[in-house]
């Protein structure tokens, strides 16, 4: 299987390079040392298509590929992993949900204001006791006449303080575990919703991680995503990319990492750097892998848990690499060798464990 990015596909990689060394890097140590949203690059990235790189030209996006998409958040997160995680869950579990689920006139309203930055869209799924089993998610939605009544919490949601659209899971029924799951999109003024705290985290700094409540939270029936019911099914459908998106992300990371040790080793010679980089390669192959599945429209449970959980892994090595090679130096904050570090761990934990794409894995290999 080719890989070889094409001529358009190559340009829009090379406007990503320039649009991050140009406008990305001058912020990022501010981004370290405040822990601010990046709100105007979010801004200039709305104004340039870039937070709707794959949504069809039809709802106001760019209408590109999602090789593009993925080359994207590569590029993003060599230079900012904050950023490139805003863009990830953003696009493809905050906005890909309605683009498949949607009615058309959710599409219609709702897709514009993503494709163009003008709304920021995050992911409700998590909770303190449903994290990797989702199933086990305990806030509901109740159907009162013409609207849904919504009470719980969700945690750890990405671009949570910044966002204005929410796709939020709830049980509207006890039917099993995960039948009863539905989908809603929650705009950020629906009465009862409300933003708890903000996460300490060890890393990617600049990205907003917060906790979200619903204590009586009304919204309209239309809210729906998709029949009652098959909220589980969304989720997992939309999971499926969302691990493509931080495969992306690790990769990004990990290329970064090997760059910086490349530059600093010179012309010492190193076998680990060399085995490094193969697993750099090997991660890139697997991420385009699983990214032209879904291009493709094809089934992909294995290969984007196989592209995750190896390019998250590799990222941290790398940046391990280039800590042990860079010595004292890559330990003071003025190096970017300690944030590559800091950076790495969270994309083995998030998006599904390493241990939940073991799961993914053997289960397909096995079947």
């Amino acid at each position: 299987m080719n890989f070889r990015l094409t001529d358009e596909q190559e340009r829009i990689r090379g406007v990503m390079r320039d649009f991050a060394q140009t406008d990305v890097s001058p912020l990022v140590e501010r981004m370290e040392q405040e822990g601010r949203f990046p709100s105007e690059l979010v801004k200039k990235m709305g104004n340039i298509g870039l937070m709707g790189i794959p949504i069809p030209t039809a709802y106001g996006g760019s209408g590109m590929d999602y090789i593009s998409y993925i080359s994207a958040i590569i590029e993003l997160s060599k230079v900012s992993a904050a950023l490139g995680v805003i863009l990830s869950v953003h696009t493809s579990v905050g906005t890909n949900p309605i683009v498949r689920f949607g009615t058309e006139q959710q599409k219609s309203h709702y897709l514009p204001k993503l494709a163009s930055g003008t709304y920021l869209g995050a992911f409700a799924l998590t909770e303190s006791e449903a994290g990797s089993d989702a199933a086990s998610m305990r806030t509901i939605a109740v159907l009162d006449g013409d609207d849904y009544v919504l009470n719980g919490e969700k945690m750890f949601t990405t671009n949570g303080r910044e966002a204005d659209t929410f796709i939020t899971f709830a049980r509207t029924s006890g039917e099993g575990r995960s039948k009863g799951i539905s989908a809603f999109i929650v705009e950020k003024d629906a009465p009862g919703l409300f933003i708890g705290k903000s996460e300490r985290k060890m890393g990617l700094h600049g990205s907003s991680t917060v906790q979200v409540g619903f204590d009586h939270c009304r919204i309209s029936r239309d809210q729906l995503l998709g029949a009652e019911g098959d909220g589980f099914n969304i989720a997992m459908a939309n999971l499926n990319v969302g691990r493509i998106g931080i495969a992306a992300q690790a990769l990004g990371i990990a290329e970064a990492a090997l760059e910086h040790t490349s530059a600093y080793a010179r012309d010492r010679a190193s076998s680990q750097l060399a085995e490094t980089a193969a697993e750099v390669e090997a991660a890139n192959l697997l991420t385009h892998q699983a990214a032209s599945f879904v291009q493709r429209g094809v089934p992909c449970n294995k290969e984007a848990s196989m592209a995750k959980v190896y390019a998250a892994k590799t990222a941290r090595k790398a940046a391990t690499e280039a800590l042990r090679v860079c010595g004292r130096y890559a330990c003071t904050e003025d190096s970017p060798v300690e944030r590559f570090f800091r950076d790495a761990k969270v994309t083995e934990i998030y998006e599904g464990t390493n241990e939940i794409q073991h799961k993914v894995i053997a289960k397909n290999v096995l079947h």
